[in-house]
């Protein structure tokens, strides 16, 4: 590290298994790996998972957050081989609180990260949109689900993805017609993918991605939400209060509906999905660990979840069923897909969900995780400048 302080101010699990601000966590220790950066931290993103950094999730003393941006300050040889230099303007996403690496997070003055969890940043974002624009955690979560674990095709406009990494095959088999591959073929309808909280920050990213890729997307949200999410590009919104939405959904679809993602993953929402598919079954994939008593209601979907810090190939020590051991799989496909992100970024290919940016630093970071955690602040990526 360029700083010649052996420590910092972090936003650390204190001893009474809350997080406090210290003016004393410890700089990332030991030498810089070969594929990482070391980033001087200007602007920081609150992701729901920091806010349940509880109980045996926390560790005392390891910093939290996933989410940032910054200038890199050092760069080892391989990040260098991917194009990395120092005083580069990036957007990167580490896993926080993790016991294993306990000096490395995200909510601190300075942190480290894997040059396949970084993007350079264009020169017309500020270093608070690009953490909440572009800031990884959503992304790789909703396109290691997307286009790993559903199985879809990535398309021509998800390059290098959609050549280099061709989906892995599932069952049930699926018939997937794409706007790419049916071409002027309209006989061929476009196959539908179901989003389930269209109006959170991974469902909106599921969205664009999914009409980069080519699907017809329909979405479930609150009513007041409705515009929002079609402004990302969903053909149909369904309020998921409704009584009647998976009958309203299975009319729109004329009960064809066999891929679902849900980003919400509570036991209403995985009724609700399950419940608007086609009785031929299909693959639904929830972004947390989904009912298992939902499961078990129909044989004919096919259901897993997706860990979204999980393609960054480390070890995580975090208590079941989340522990995970690196994952070459994973992070075979995060390498790959952060050049396809870097491209979808460079060519203004994606948008921002609703930001709301605040200039207090880390000390407003800590009340910020209790505006989330209470609801104070809804709809809105929460974002720091430091």
């Amino acid at each position: 590290m360029a700083a010649t302080s052996t420590t910092q101010t972090a936003l650390v699990g204190g001893p009474k298994g809350d997080i406090i601000l210290s003016n004393s966590a410890p700089l990332p220790q030991g030498p810089l790996q070969d594929h990482e950066l070391a980033v001087a931290v200007k602007a920081i993103s609150i992701n729901p998972v920091d806010t349940k950094m509880t109980g045996p999730y926390h560790t005392e003393g390891a910093i939290l957050g996933c989410d940032f941006a910054g200038l890199v300050t050092a760069v080892g040889p391989i990040a260098a081989e991917w194009g990395f230099r120092e005083g580069d303007r990036v957007a990167g996403t580490v896993i926080g609180l993790n016991s294993l690496r306990p000096s490395v997070g995200a909510f601190a003055e300075n942190t480290v990260c894997s040059a396949w969890g970084a993007l350079k940043i264009p020169e017309d974002w500020t270093f608070a949109e690009a953490a909440g624009g572009m800031g990884g955690l959503a992304w790789i979560t909703t396109s290691w689900a997307l286009f790993h674990a559903m199985g879809l095709p990535a398309g021509p406009q998800l390059e290098p993805l959609n050549s280099r990494l061709p989906p892995p095959q599932l069952e049930p088999k699926i018939n997937i017609v794409t706007a790419h591959s049916s071409g002027d073929d309209t006989s061929k309808p476009v196959t539908t993918v179901l989003v389930s909280g269209g109006a959170s920050y991974t469902g909106t990213a599921a969205i664009q991605l999914l009409k980069l890729a080519g699907f017809t997307v329909i979405a479930t949200c609150s009513a007041r939400s409705f515009d929002l999410v079609r402004s990302f590009g969903a053909d149909a919104t369904f309020d998921y209060a409704s009584p009647t939405t998976a009958e309203e959904i299975r009319a729109y679809t004329g009960n064809l509906l066999r891929l679902a993602i849900d980003c919400v993953t509570t036991p209403e929402s995985s009724r609700l999905c399950y419940a608007a598919m086609s009785r031929l079954g299909g693959r639904y994939v929830a972004l947390d660990p989904y009912s298992d008593a939902v499961a078990a209601t129909r044989a004919v979907v096919r259901p897993s979840w997706v860990f979204g810090l999980e393609p960054l190939g480390d070890e995580i020590a975090w208590p079941e069923p989340h522990t995970r051991k690196p994952n070459r799989i994973a992070q075979d496909f995060l390498e790959v897909w952060s050049r396809t992100m870097q491209g979808l970024v460079d060519r203004k290919l994606i948008r921002f969900h609703p930001q709301l940016v605040r200039d207090d630093g880390l000390a407003g970071a800590l009340e910020g995780l209790d505006d989330i955690r209470t609801g104070r602040v809804s709809g809105k990526k929460l974002l720091y400048n430091l």
